[in-house]
């Protein structure tokens, strides 16, 4: 692992730490401020809107001015929308500062793009997946101190501990060099990716993967509270425990080729759907979570399995739009389960499973037929 590269493994372990800590609580602050589950859900949809409007821009500047400075914009909001959050008193306060944390997440497409300029010797899938690792190392002990926090303190106190360990990690972002000269000189080729019907005709199924693989996770907080009586403190062991089975699930499957990584990821997250649906007890919700990685997998995975069909000059534009329908699942998955919260709480990991068992079958019905053209595309360009 190269200098570049360490550090934003490194920033991204500590912003793990931090996001860690009250990632996991988000729908119980938002229900301990006054928002029902219709509203919870209306308003995490809202979070995922946020989170996909800037996703195909983004993409488009890296490709012309490099990822690093839109890492450090993003880097730096996000520290500011976290103080707002700690301050605030009031939903409407919060919401706002939630929705600002949202919308660096158009820091995807340039992240990733600059993670694949400078990855060395590695391969795309590799970097992706470690560069995850390192934040869920991180996320392990956030959700254990957020919860610990939470119970002694009250979660507003969480916020205020995450903003210091936000400020931290953006001093070490601030370290990283520019992408290589010739990278981002090459960026300023014209964007024909409408051009690209191999590419294109993989968005359909990203989204309905991640729209299969997120759904399940909406409110699950709040059903293992609700309806099973756990605290916070124990909803934090349970978010450590996903951490460390992301981690593993990177670390072990990065190598994997994009497609049965894809498959694998998808497949952990039916095993995580089943064991909430049916748990009775802490053991079975904490090996649920342990399978939660496959979300984070598909995610790295997916992305991995569309890199070869793009140049380096259209790498951050081609990650926006991956990044844009992915971001459009996470906008209409918490209003689905939001609604399906609201008129029966299990009926949630019933329809995940459901929605999940077709999506995969879909993948594997075609994407090993995209598959073998992605290869005979990628023998001719090796032939020019």
């Amino acid at each position: 692992m190269n200098r570049d590269l360490f550090l934003v493994v490194f920033s991204m372990m500590i912003w793990g730490v931090g996001e860690g800590m009250f990632y996991i609580f988000q729908p119980l602050y938002l229900q301990k401020l006054g928002a029902d589950p219709l509203m919870i859900g209306g308003i995490l949809g809202g979070l995922g809107l946020a989170m996909t409007v800037a996703q195909a821009p983004a993409g488009y500047l890296a490709d012309r001015m490099g990822g690093r400075p839109l890492m450090w914009v993003a880097w730096s909001m996000g520290a500011a929308a976290t103080g707002l959050m700690a301050l605030a008193q009031t939903l409407p306060v919060f919401v706002v500062g939630l929705f600002i944390y949202g919308l660096t997440a158009f820091v995807s497409a340039p992240m990733n793009h600059y993670i694949a300029d400078v990855r060395g010797r590695w391969s795309v899938g590799r970097a992706f997946t470690v560069t995850q690792a390192g934040y869920n190392l991180g996320a392990i002990g956030g959700p254990l101190l957020g919860g610990w926090i939470g119970l002694q303190f009250g979660l507003a106190t969480v916020y205020k501990v995450a903003f210091g360990i936000f400020v931290l990690s953006v001093l070490v972002i601030l370290l990283i060099r520019p992408q290589p000269k010739t990278e981002v000189q090459a960026s300023t080729a014209v964007v024909k990716l409408h051009r690209n019907p191999l590419f294109l005709g993989l968005l359909p199924f990203f989204f309905l993967t991640t729209l299969a693989t997120f759904l399940p996770q909406t409110l699950t907080p709040n059903f293992l509270q609700n309806q099973h009586g756990l605290d916070y403190g124990q909803i934090g062991q349970l978010g450590s425990i996903g951490s460390a089975g992301i981690v593993l699930a990177m670390l072990a499957l990065g190598n994997l080729p994009p497609l049965l990584g894809l498959l694998l990821g998808q497949a952990a997250i039916g095993l995580y759907a089943f064991f909430l649906w049916q748990g009775s007890g802490f053991p079975w919700f904490a090996l649920g979570y342990f399978f939660i990685g496959g979300y984070r997998l598909t995610r790295a995975m997916a992305l991995a399995y569309a890199r070869p069909l793009v140049p380096n000059s259209q790498t951050g534009f081609a990650f926006g739009l991956i990044e844009l329908v992915n971001g459009m699942a996470l906008f209409l998955a918490p209003f689905i389960g939001g609604w399906i919260y609201a008129t029966q709480p299990p009926s949630l990991y019933t329809t995940s499973l459901f929605l999940g068992l077709g999506v995969f079958v879909l993948n594997l019905s075609f994407l090993p037929r995209i598959q073998r053209r992605v290869e005979k595309f990628q023998t001719e360009q090796s032939k020019l």
